[in-house]
């Protein structure tokens, strides 16, 4: 039998007053819980993304008319509201699970050994993040689909993504200062292709708004411009972010660059490959529904791979590994950076 301590009046108050330092004080989480935490996080930002596709998908956009309640007489969805009721009341309720994950997340950094003040920070980035885009998401439904507080509120989405994963990079990281592993010119490359990445993302929020998938049966304004023109500046700018990609991998390989940033580079450009196939096929064949939602996902996992090449080009171990702080500028290396 394991012996379970018996909680005092202080133990309960210590508790009420400040529960995370209460958990903290009594678990101490190994190390592959707190990644695992961060990687749950991760995946349901993911997740709400692609479900928040869905409802557009399959026109449940307004099958709760309102915010937030799913009617004004009800706080669920009704019988009499069908299908598209519970598609957009179900997406409405993982965010409870999104909520619930980012909790964990945020649990397990607090009580980690040493205290990680960074990791914790960021946990808490991501449960505001998740608010805001909920009061985002009931001004959209009361806006009835307003095209341009949709493509904001998946954008938040997209920030959210952006912390998570951050997150989840850190996780495997120490809190030592941050060490380049690759030359300055390499890292101005990298910035180049998050640029294009960001304004890829932007224009794909673009096409949704014009596109023919407005998210409800009913007659919703779209944004007045062709879609098929913004939909082949998108796929100028997957080009571009194929292409510089590619320039990426070319000139790491040429300097012999560390396995970390090659391996990312490479996935990422796998990736991309396969969204730019989904992409094609979605034009050509009208927009099925299927891979309109496979190409948002695509989407999430192209923006996931290009952070994770930006963090791959530096490393930070542990502060209290010994490592001296060293700065880049004062060591003359080569444009792989120090080895």
């Amino acid at each position: 039998m394991v012996h379970v301590p018996k909680l005092t009046r202080a133990d309960v108050v210590a508790a009420l007053r400040n529960p995370l330092a209460f958990i903290a004080a009594r678990w101490t989480p190994d190390p592959r819980t707190v990644r695992r935490a961060a990687l749950s996080a991760l995946v349901m930002s993911v997740v709400i993304v692609v479900t928040g596709g869905a409802v557009r998908l399959t026109g449940s956009g307004l099958g709760c008319p309102t915010w937030p309640t799913c009617t004004e007489d009800s706080l669920t969805t009704t019988s009499a509201m069908g299908f598209h009721g519970a598609i957009e009341f179900g997406n409405r309720m993982l965010t409870y699970v999104l909520c619930a994950a980012i909790g964990w997340a945020i649990i397990a950094a607090r009580s980690e050994k040493p205290y990680r003040r960074s990791l914790t920070r960021l946990g808490w980035t991501q449960f505001w993040v998740v608010m805001g885009n909920a009061v985002l998401g009931g001004i959209v439904v009361l806006v009835g689909l307003n095209p341009y507080t949709v493509a904001a509120h998946f954008l938040l989405s997209t920030a959210l993504i952006t912390v998570a994963t951050v997150m989840w990079q850190r996780t495997r990281e120490g809190d030592a200062a941050p060490r380049p592993l690759v030359g300055k010119a390499v890292q101005q490359l990298v910035w180049f292709l998050v640029l294009a990445s960001v304004l890829l993302v932007a224009v794909g929020t673009v096409v949704t708004g014009a596109g023919p998938h407005a998210g409800d049966s009913k007659e919703i304004n779209r944004i007045p411009i062709d879609w098929e023109t913004v939909s082949k500046l998108h796929a100028v700018l997957a080009w571009i972010v194929v292409t510089l990609t590619f320039a990426l991998w070319f000139v790491l390989k040429a300097v012999d660059a560390p396995k970390g940033p090659l391996d990312r580079t490479r996935e990422l450009f796998l990736i991309l490959l396969a969204q730019g196939v989904i992409g094609y096929v979605q034009y050509f064949t009208h927009l099925p529904e299927v891979l309109v939602a496979l190409h948002m996902f695509g989407s999430c996992l192209v923006w996931i791979g290009v952070l994770r090449v930006l963090l791959s080009l530096r490393e930070r171990p542990d502060a209290t590994a010994g490592f001296p702080a060293q700065s880049y500028d004062s060591v003359n290396v080569s444009i792989a950076g120090p080895r």
